[in-house]
């Protein structure tokens, strides 16, 4: 089978398409299909090579095992293991590969717990979009007490993948939406739903004197100071992305001494957690994935070009003739 396959860490020239054997899916996988797929940032670092993603898949190179880059799959089941249950050959599903990636290829083998059926209506493209960045949004909401109608949220980095997601999910609950981005992704943020937008160039969120119920923040780039001048008493601080874990874990045990009552959380519960209540949001019409572009397999290394980039807004999209 054809696949994008890299045996280096570094820039987009190391993806490459190639012939790889068609993988045999295990007594509890799938073997599906593959029609989309979708570019994550954590696609982007383990091409890079950061340091965590070392850590997990390779100190100096890819492990052998994970060469093929994409967790997002949307395609048709295949083939299924002796113990699968959920699912038979012919199935339309979507999910998460977080643990064996490998979905920019004509196909892969995903275990039975990380599908869902496909939301019914949309297109593969559509259903690969959702399940990485669609969770992690759903997750960070739910790291707050349930929204209640005209309290206020704030998304910082509200044009990408996540942040678009997060903003129709805040809006479901009739929350009042603040999206925080780069000055060309204004206009999708507010597409999307957002009530107010703010160009980060232009004002620092942190100090406009508005104050949050809920922040979700996909980059993670601020002082937790900072953050603590932007949100209300007994509110909740969801970190999706960025570089400064260690600060926000620590608010936990600090806040314990200190009487804080403002939480600080780490969006982390792992993969689909949620991806069904998404498919149902999905085919009620109360959700629906941004894809910016769509790029065929054998481009790939050029989608991962304008991933970079930063110019994209919400989703980018692989496509898998097979």
């Amino acid at each position: 089978m054809k696949a994008i396959l890299f045996s280096q860490y570094g820039s987009p020239a190391e993806l490459h398409l190639t012939e790889i054997p068609t993988p045999s899916p295990k007594e509890n996988e799938l073997l599906v299909k593959v029609h989309a797929s979708s570019i994550n940032s954590w696609d982007w670092e383990y091409l890079s090579g950061t340091f965590p993603n070392r850590m997990f898949f390779g100190l100096f190179k890819p492990n052998p095992r994970k060469q093929v880059l994409g967790a997002d799959i949307a395609g048709t089941v295949e083939e299924v293991g002796s113990r699968v249950t959920r699912f038979k050959p012919g199935d339309e599903v979507f999910g998460d590969l977080w643990e064996s990636w490998g979905g920019f290829a004509e196909y892969a083998c995903a275990q039975e717990s990380a599908m869902q059926i496909k939301p019914e209506g949309s297109t593969f493209a559509q259903a690969a979009a959702v399940p990485q960045a669609g969770v992690l949004a759903l997750q960070g909401i739910r790291k707050a007490p349930p929204l209640q109608p005209d309290q206020r949220v704030l998304i910082n980095g509200a044009g990408g993948g996540v942040g678009t997601f997060a903003i129709q999910l805040a809006k479901l609950a009739g929350a009042e939406v603040t999206g925080v981005d780069a000055a060309h992704k204004l206009e999708v943020v507010m597409a999307t739903g957002a009530d107010h937008v703010i160009d980060y160039k232009q004002t620092d969120f942190t100090k406009t004197g508005e104050r949050y119920h809920l922040i979700i923040d996909c980059h993670g780039n601020r002082s937790i100071a900072d953050y603590k001048n932007a949100l209300l008493p007994d509110t909740t601080y969801a970190m999706i992305g960025g570089t400064r874990i260690i600060p926000v874990l620590l608010q936990d045990y600090i806040g314990r001494i200190t009487g804080e009552s403002r939480k600080f959380c780490l969006v982390a519960e792992g993969p689909n957690k949620g991806l069904g209540d998404l498919r149902s949001y999905m085919e009620a019409g109360n959700i629906k994935p941004v894809i910016d572009a769509t790029y065929p397999l054998e481009e790939t290394p050029e989608a991962f070009r304008y991933f970079d980039s930063g110019l994209h807004k919400g989703k980018v999209i692989i496509t898998i003739k097979n």
